[in-house]
């Protein structure tokens, strides 16, 4: 059994010899500080929102109307967080969510992140949108659990291939976002006009897929700005429909998920098209401005489909305690996506580490503290809604 608590007492041992932290465990400071290391492209690429943010601020304000009601002598000295979801053993119910161009942060990128969740054994969910190849972040993960996310191409092709590479490289699960089949009015990265992709960053999957580059006249290493048109053309700009989820049933023999899931009737029409789960998320409040806050919505969707399929949660965790209350209203694991981007900004593999064994404590210590001994403890009754 791990006990992630331990970082806790850790800290305290290491700072009687003089040493602290390499940077913050509070979440709040942990922007902020990513913000004084990072020019404003890839600081705002990361933390901006749509439109006037209005999105972002309604996924904290949601965790805020919630509060833990605490219990008292209910034995929760030991604790155990693991849990399974689709397949996959996860020593806590945390994932870290698909951020795509992560080398915009550090030049390890997706490696540095993948070396430090295997270490702890989080599943890391890797983008379609990654700074380096499927095969190569594969190699990085080890051993470790691994997810990947599809941004659906237009190719069916391409897609396939995609898809094949993934299995071939040992992810078990699909994810497949919905809601960023075109990119949201982005004020932030609008006034710089940084776009990563459009320098060929971000590119590292599909520039490197044999039937992505058969369909060039010139490789992306001869010709970089038509192959950054060619990706402009499959991956942006086209919305799809709900038969054509049986094209990635044929090419995916493993479990599929759909990410961007809002609406109750939209969860039950996953599970009619045959989907084993849904990530109820708002992209983190990076593609429609107004909109409602994910934990808003979760548990209606919990409601509907909760029953038959897992039920995951993104958009505003940044603490324990946002853990706790997700669970608590019927999440079965959590993905946690700019604070893991921000520890990579501040030290690459030992950032990512830092910011996860930090949100892992958070979260064993607050479980343990509000009287429960596992997740499957939590429920509504432990929460108190504002």
């Amino acid at each position: 059994m791990t006990s992630f608590a331990a970082y806790q007492n850790e800290i305290y041992l290491q700072g009687l010899g003089g040493a602290v932290p390499p940077f913050t465990t509070d979440p709040n400071a942990l922007e902020q500080s990513a913000r004084e290391r990072l020019g404003p492209g890839p600081f705002w690429y990361v933390a901006g929102g749509a439109g006037a943010g209005a999105t972002v601020r309604a996924n904290r304000a949601a965790f805020e109307r919630v509060q833990i009601v605490p219990r008292m002598l209910t034995n929760a000295t030991e604790r155990h967080l693991g849990v399974s979801v689709l397949g996959t053993a996860l020593p806590a119910p945390v994932m870290l969510a698909p951020v795509g161009v992560q080398s915009i942060l550090h030049p390890d990128g997706e490696l540095a992140t993948a070396r430090a969740a295997a270490e702890l054994g989080v599943p890391m969910v890797l983008s379609t949108a990654s700074s380096h190849t499927i095969e190569e972040v594969a190699e990085a993960s080890g051993d470790g659990p691994r997810w990947y996310q599809l941004y659906w191409p237009n190719d069916p092709d391409v897609c396939a291939s995609l898809l094949e590479r993934a299995r071939k490289a040992g992810y078990t699960a699909l994810v497949v976002t919905l809601d960023t089949w075109t990119l949201a009015w982005r004020p932030h990265d609008l006034d710089q006009a940084y776009l990563p992709f459009l320098r060929g960053v971000g590119t590292a999957i599909p520039f490197s897929d044999p039937v992505f580059r058969a369909g060039l006249q010139k490789s992306p290493e001869e010709d970089l700005p038509m192959a950054i048109l060619r990706w402009v053309q499959l991956f942006t700009g086209t919305d799809k429909s709900w038969d054509q989820l049986a094209f990635l049933r044929e090419h995916w023999d493993g479990p599929t998920v759909l990410k961007g899931i809002q609406h109750p009737d939209d969860a039950r029409k996953a599970v009619e098209s045959g989907m084993d789960g849904v990530v109820v998320s708002n992209h983190g409040g990076r593609q429609v401005d107004g909109a409602v806050g994910s934990l808003d919505v979760l548990p209606s969707i919990v409601e509907a489909v909760g029953e038959q399929v897992d039920v995951l949660f993104d958009s505003g965790i940044r603490s324990g305690a946002d853990i706790v209350k997700a669970l608590a209203l019927g999440a079965k694991a959590v993905m946690v996506g700019r604070p893991f981007a921000y520890g990579l900004a501040h030290g690459g593999q030992v950032g990512v580490k830092h910011v996860l064994r930090s949100l892992l404590a958070d979260f064993d210590l607050t479980l343990g503290l509000s009287g429960h001994r596992s997740p499957a403890e939590l429920g509504p009754d432990a929460l108190r809604f504002t």
